[in-house]
């Protein structure tokens, strides 16, 4: 079936539409004149700040006007990840959306957008209904969430007037968040000197594949491989045999998807051959061994190549592979305070060779406590630093510090109750939420999150399950008639 005539079909109608618009993170101009024309056309008023941000505001259905403001919110930009195999331009091509036989809609090669996707196209949904009932309405579009939330740190005090707001931004139909961790990005940079390659070297490149990936956040506790500590952990075992030279280094993308695939250019002498294929044989059964249950499909795969012209000097390269190696990755603590919740972790998400003799090493930190997230990545720092890199460390962002006494919580449960017989999941989330950012421009806002199930964020497996939207619309729809009068 076409996703547009999926039910509720006013939600999935702006979804499919949502899905021809190009939004990579910091390249949002094609969906915010979708956005700006979409309220012009439903006469609408609608404002853009300078961060690209887009509120579109809706005044009370009639008899509803003493219903206080409530903002829905999601955001505007998707994670643009696709396999090897598979040609896509983000930036000016649309996502190829279907819905499978299994209840799911997916993309065929790349991520789907459903993060945050189906969330806009909700608020759409709501903005162009003409019967439902609710009171005074302010949807806010947020510009880059995905690589820095810029839009949410850019917002004016004075944008919104709500006190409510429900982010729709969550990944679980029948759970609420309430709280999120904080996050910062700590990059590493080694600067080598470029050599002449080594006479009487065989040389190889040698690749991580199939893995799921995932999302930093959410799914840093699942145990999903990790392409660049797979990839160092192949070199440094070949380093520990016989000499290694590395003529390049490519992993990982973005730093808040785990990294699904890595690969070097290296050289070891021509002694030496044999041992690179021994060594990967022996990782490569320990690695499915290891991760037979999370990621069946991760393969290892080497093969020769033509003898490159230059490689990075020895002592930088054997540096770069240790610090690697000795980084952590995953979590670190988990939460005393909400069992089951991960308090601190960190994410190996991508390494680069830049043009100017440069090797780059991303990683992001995460936590629900402040300290933690700060000890977390000096941690990783200090790995770095050893090693003869330059760290830098990005301001990052605040968490989202729950409240069991929120009054948008209670009536939300409630509602829920009564809708489906079951009580909703009361949660906090590993992942960073614009949330926090608002509570520190807007104190005295009540906020939840909440949003349909959706699996492998951040990759090319990302899916949305069809039922769980049909609740989860059913929900809002019964909430935003039901928010307690002024």
């Amino acid at each position: 079936m076409e996703v547009k005539k999926l039910n509720p079909t006013m939600v999935w109608k702006y979804f499919d539409e949502l899905t021809k618009v190009p939004r990579p993170s910091k390249k949002e101009g094609k969906i915010i004149q979708y956005l700006l024309d979409f309220a012009k056309e439903q006469k609408l008023e609608a404002i853009k700040d300078e961060a690209g941000n887009v509120l579109i505001k809706k005044i009370a259905s009639p008899g509803k006007e003493n219903l206080p403001t409530v903002i829905l919110q999601a955001h505007m930009d998707m994670v643009c990840e696709k396999n090897n195999d598979v040609v896509h331009d983000f930036e000016n091509e649309g996502i190829n959306a279907y819905a499978d036989s299994d209840g799911w809609v997916k993309a065929k090669g790349t991520t789907l957008g459903a993060d945050d996707g189906i969330g806009m196209a909700a608020q759409l949904a709501i903005l162009a209904s003409k019967d439902m009932q609710h009171g005074a309405l302010e949807c806010l579009f947020t510009s880059d969430e995905e690589t820095g939330l810029t839009g949410a740190f850019a917002l004016q005090k004075d944008f919104l007037s709500g006190n409510i707001l429900i982010n729709l931004d969550t990944e679980e139909e029948g759970e609420f968040y309430i709280g999120c961790a904080g996050g910062k990005n700590t990059i590493a940079t080694f600067s080598y000197n470029p050599e002449k390659t080594p006479e009487g070297y065989f040389w190889f490149q040698v690749e991580v594949k199939g893995l799921n990936g995932g999302h930093s956040g959410s799914e840093i506790d699942k145990g999903l491989g990790n392409a660049n500590k797979i990839l160092i952990r192949y070199l440094w075992a070949l380093m520990e045999e016989c000499p290694l030279a590395i003529a390049h280094i490519d992993g990982g993308n973005l730093h808040n998807a785990i990294a699904r695939e890595a690969k070097a250019t290296a050289g070891v002498p021509l002694a030496k051959k044999e041992t690179t294929r021994v060594v990967l044989n022996l990782l490569l059964a320990e690695v499915e061994a290891e991760l037979k249950h999370i990621d069946p499909a991760v393969t290892i795969s080497l093969e020769s190549v033509e003898t490159p012209n230059t490689c990075v000097d020895q002592a930088t390269g054997n540096k770069l592979v240790k610090a690697m190696y000795g980084c952590p990755h995953g979590v670190i603590g988990m939460s005393f305070e909400v069992p089951g919740l991960v308090e601190t972790s960190t994410n190996m998400a991508s390494v680069k060779m830049k043009d100017n003799n440069t090797i780059v090493v991303s990683t992001s930190q995460r936590s629900s406590t402040n300290s933690l997230k700060i000890d977390a990545a000096n941690m990783v720092t200090a790995v770095f630093e050893l090693a003869g890199a330059s760290v830098a460390a990005s301001d990052g962002y605040p968490g989202w510090k729950p409240n069991a006494e929120s009054k948008i919580l209670r009536v939300s449960e409630k509602i829920y109750t009564d809708l489906f017989g079951n009580k909703p999941l009361i949660k906090a989330i590993h992942a960073g939420l614009e949330c926090g950012l608002f509570l520190e421009k807007y104190p005295q806002l009540d906020m939840i999150s909440c949003g349909p199930t959706i699996k492998e964020a951040h990759s090319p497996g990302e899916k949305i399950e069809i039922a769980s939207v049909e609740k989860w619309w059913k929900f809002l729809v019964e909430l935003l008639k039901n928010i307690p009068a002024k």
